[in-house]
């Protein structure tokens, strides 16, 4: 929750900077190489320039580089003279004291009254070429002894005389081993502003480049607002406070010092009052443009706002060039206008009088209802909703929410749609005839809006009204209808932890079982099916059955597709994996054949993760990423699309691509999966940063846990997060813990039914008992591992470790024989299992086991080819704790292992990171490398900082450059 108690003021972190860090200290470099350079470095006011310089400033003193620092003093062109060049002077004479003039104090002594009397009269004033000399030769002396880093701020405050001393040093050339850094605001240069000519000119100086700081990003935002909470904000919060500050982080923090946990509340007075102070100054036509332009939002068509305008067309342009003038308002290349920010626009709107909003946004109205081209014909329906409920005119909101509504659904846009049906909900009952107008009862607009709520992820919103629409319905007289609702209402408590849903889905069966067979039908019985079967197999398995029957005699190709998908999840006893996968690949061509989007992304979720349990990790990473393409098409990425998500992301986990699991992870947690939807993610992103020693990952692993709490959660979701516990448990030194928590997985109800989460649980268990030395945990694994089955390579792999390491149980409590000589087959065998597999992390894992039974053995060949094939593994996954352990057998018996690759050894990068390599070398930027790869910009920003990382460079243009000299970027045969 976001609390302005506990929220910080101002954020300690530098986001999103990493690029513009990068190019301030390659300058440095450049000047120390003698190469004379200055960064102009603009950027709209809070948009973090005076940060930025900061860091650099940090790392430049790190570095053993003097850094001098001036502000020029907001009182215009009749400021005072050189007032950061004195600030600069003043801040040297404190550090290094008047030996620093090198005997020129009573020259510097007008700009500098500490240093003594003055020189002779008139120095400044009259002969300002002596002095630039003096200043020149002064920053030049001081930059021979260590290199010179000269910050001036606030430019665009400069007077006439700072702005040509600046000039001078730039062109006098005279201070190679000096960098000069000027910041200025960008949104304060208006096209008189005396700063725009200056900047032209020194543009086209040698050694002068630009640098312009932009918003944030999303992620952006998140980071600062983690680092103000102290924990990850919501993804609501970020997204309505990215929304409203557009990434500027002085916004950021301002917002997230006042917001309630959503980031809606109004702005704070000090906020708007900085944000209304240019306003204010603007003449009062020119504000009442603004106020006339802030009701018609962000973005406005010059034709519309002359539309709506009470004002001559001369006076309208008048007022507008003001606006534009004063960085107000942006003029666009197709004649519209935009506000430079959303918050201006705000505040200039909620300044206006509450009768004045209502007439204008009645204005805009009619204006778009008369004529939709001003606005578009895809924005006209959800503008003029708007404007109408604005306006406060109940009946002409009713029935254009609904327009819209049903203009959303058709663009897929279905959280939009369900905002728009929420609002016709909450006017049906201020308008007396909202049936006759809409030609729908209220049941029917319960079930609209229940439908799009779902659909777009608002799970807790279908549900509540999942009760409302069931007390309108007579399941005598519409039996179809209730058993509908009914089977949504107990999959919805499902998903969402309340209960398993079990009653709600069999009194569906019961109203649905001998109703007239028909399509709808179909699918509610395959849906039942699906979901009790997670409770009871054999009663999911009947429906199942039936639904398939009556979907081949009906012959309808969606209830065909909804049967196959049903069948060949629930019934997975009945037939052998190949058999189950043919059936959904079935389901697949068919959903493809007829065009149903939302059922072949159903189809892929399925196709995933069966292949994912088979071990066909790659397929498995390709149905998931087909099937994200296909939701995000059709607006359902945060419900169904968030199993593609998750699951391409478990994945790439188990086919060791863990940055690439990491940022799919990262963007489910974006999409904000409502219920036991976001557990997935969690839990695959808890597990990786667990195994890589995070920062974050006490937090991670507390939040997944946090779901055990739930009155309901399935074992395919409950039995990870046991093992999770336990390993949780293992990697701090709680074996007390681990064992406890152990204990009590194992004695889950029913947990022989799940072999493909439970084999994993039992690995950890083992290794609990055996480092704890607990006979009596050791027994129960024994005991439960004996009526699992194991099918599919990862069962067969875990079984087999499992048994290798119960191999070297105790044999007396408190007894601790993790590895006995005796135990290096049944390891040799689980090594060879996970081989099989291909999971590279539980091989590295199994690896160590084999070494330590190897050692135990007195092996020490087999030990060091176990140790050094286990090292290789982690340190490409960068799985500290495992690597800490194979560091820690290796000391024990005597063993040297290499460290991770050096540099110039071409195997330090994957494969991907040389095809990435290969771009970045080209020049390309993190979203065309995206293009390039078919990856995410994320993915590719993440393998760009990992090789940055790797070739021990500071920047991109430094990784080219070394993988050019290494011969890394060569095609591999």
């Amino acid at each position: 929750m976001l609390d302005p108690v506990t929220a910080r003021a101002t954020s300690s972190v530098l986001v999103g900077r990493d690029a513009d860090l990068a190019a301030l200290r390659d300058a440095l470099k450049r000047v120390r190489g003698d190469e004379s350079t200055t960064v102009l470095l603009g950027g709209e006011a809070g948009i973090g320039k005076t940060r930025l310089v900061e860091e650099f400033r940090r790392h430049a003193l790190a570095d053993g580089v003097r850094v001098l620092t001036g502000q020029c003093v907001e009182l215009g062109e009749e400021g005072l003279p050189f007032a950061p060049f004195v600030a600069a002077l003043r801040d040297l004479l404190r550090r290094d004291g008047t030996a620093a003039f090198d005997g020129h104090e009573h020259e510097f002594a007008r700009l500098l009254p500490e240093l003594g009397p003055a020189g002779p009269e008139g120095l400044v004033d009259a002969n300002r070429g002596y002095l630039f000399e003096l200043v020149a030769g002064l920053f030049g002396r001081l930059a021979r002894e260590r290199p010179l880093v000269l910050v001036v701020e606030d430019l665009h405050w400069a007077d006439r005389s700072t702005r040509d001393l600046i000039a001078f040093l730039i062109r006098s050339a005279r201070t190679a081993q000096a960098l000069l850094i000027c910041t200025f605001r960008s949104d304060e240069l208006h096209r008189g502003h005396p700063l725009r000519q200056f900047l032209a000119e020194l543009d086209r100086a040698r050694g002068v480049e630009r640098l312009d700081l932009d918003r944030l990003d999303r992620d952006g935002t998140m980071e600062i607002l983690a680092d103000l909470l102290g924990a990850e904000p919501r993804p609501v919060l970020v997204d309505n406070v990215y929304d409203r500050s557009q990434g500027n982080p002085f916004f950021v923090e301002e917002l997230a010092a006042s917001s309630d946990p959503d980031g809606c509340r109004d702005l704070p007075d000090t906020l708007r009052d900085l944000l209304l102070a240019r306003v204010d100054r603007l003449p009062d036509a020119a504000q009442r443009v603004l106020r006339l332009a802030a009701a018609g939002g962000t973005r406005i068509g010059h034709d519309l706002l002359a539309e709506v305008a009470e004002v001559h067309d001369h006076a309208l342009d008048d007022a507008l060039r003001t606006a534009v003038v004063a960085q107000l308002l942006v003029a666009g290349v197709d004649g519209g206008y935009e506000f430079r920010h959303a918050l201006v626009r705000e505040a200039v709107h909620e300044d206006s009088l509450p009768g004045e909003r209502a007439r204008l946004h009645a204005r805009y109205a009619a204006a778009i209802e008369a004529r939709p081209q001003l606005v578009g014909a895809d924005r006209a329906p959800a503008e003029i909703a708007h404007h109408w409920y604005s306006a406060h005119d109940h009946p002409r909101a009713l029935v254009s929410a609904w327009a819209a509504a049903t203009a959303a659904g058709k663009r897929y846009a279905y959280a939009e749609k369900s905002r728009l049906l929420e609002r016709v909900l909450e006017l049906w009952e201020q308008v007396p005839d909202a049936a006759e107008r809409l030609g729908m009862d209220h049941l029917a607009l319960l079930e609209e809006t229940l439908l799009a709520a779902s659909t777009a992820g608002d799970y807790a919103r279908a549900m509540s009204l999942t009760r409302a629409a069931l007390t309108e319905i007579d399941g005598d007289v519409e039996p179809l209808r209730a058993a509908q609702m009914l089977e949504r209402r107990g999959r919805l408590m499902r998903v969402l932890g309340k209960s398993d849903g079990a009653a709600e889905l069999r009194s569906a069966y019961e109203l649905v079982r001998d109703v007239p067979n028909e399509p709808e039908r179909v699918k509610i019985l395959a849906n039942i099916a699906t979901h009790l079967g997670k409770v009871g197999r054999e009663e999911g398995t009947r429906i199942a059955h039936q639904a398939m029957a009556d979907a081949e005699a009906l012959g309808d190709p969606a209830a065909r597709v909804a049967a196959i998908l049903t069948y060949g999840r629930v019934c997975t006893r009945e037939v052998s994996a190949e058999a189950g996968l043919a059936q959904l690949r079935k389901a697949e061509e068919l959903a493809r054949r007829t065009g149903d989007v939302p059922q072949l992304v159903h189809a892929l979720v399925n196709l995933s993760d069966a292949l994912f349990e088979v071990g066909r990790y790659t397929e498995s990473a390709r149905s998931a990423a087909d099937g994200t393409v296909e939701a995000k098409r059709v607006g359902i990425s945060r419900s169904t699309g968030a199993f593609l998500l998750s699951n391409h992301a478990e994945a790439l986990f188990a086919l060791g691509r863990w940055d690439e699991a990491d940022a799919l992870c990262a963007e489910t947690a974006r999409v904000d999966p409502p219920g036991t939807l976001g557990l997935h993610w969690l839990q695959i992103r808890a597990q990786l940063r667990l195994a890589r020693a995070h920062p974050g990952a006490d937090e991670l692993v507390a939040r997944a846990l946090s779901f055990l709490g739930r009155p309901y959660l399935e074992h395919q979701l409950a039995i990870p997060l046991h093992e999770l516990r336990v390993e949780a448990a293992l990697q701090r030194g709680d074996l007390a813990g681990a064992v406890e928590a152990a204990k009590t997985a194992i004695a889950i109800p029913r947990i022989e039914e799940f072999p493909r989460y439970t084999w994993q649980l039992m690995a950890v268990a083992a290794r609990a008992a055996v480092q704890r030395g607990d006979r009596a945990l050791a027994e129960q694994v024994h005991a439960a591992i004996a009526g699992l089955t194991t099918e599919h390579p990862a069962q067969r792999a875990s079984a087999a470790q499992t048994r290798a390491i119960l191999a070297g149980a105790p044999t007396g409590d408190g007894e601790r024989g993790r590895h006995s000589p005796g135990a290096l087959p049944a390891w040799q065998e689980a090594v060879a299992a996970w081989r099989t597999d291909g999971q590279p992390y539980p091989l590295a894992r199994t690896l160590l086991g084999l070494a330590e039974a190897a050692a135990a053995a007195g092996d020490r060949g087999l030990v060091g080819e176990a140790v050094e094939e286990a090292c290789c593994i982690a340190d490409d996954l960068h799985a500290a704790p495992l690597r800490e352990e194979l560091d820690t057998l290796a000391r024990r018996v005597g063993l040297r292992v290499s460290s991770r690759s050096a540099p110039d050894e071409p195997e330090l990068l994957t494969v991907r990171e040389q095809e990435v390599l290969r771009l970045v070398a080209e020049g390309l930027s993190n979203r065309r490398i995206a293009e390039q790869l078919y990856i995410s910009p994320k993915t590719a920003s993440v393998h760009v900082s990992r090789i940055i990382a790797k070739l021990a460079v500071a920047n991109r243009v430094e990784a080219a450059a070394v993988a050019h000299r290494l011969g890394l970027l060569e095609e591999r045969s």
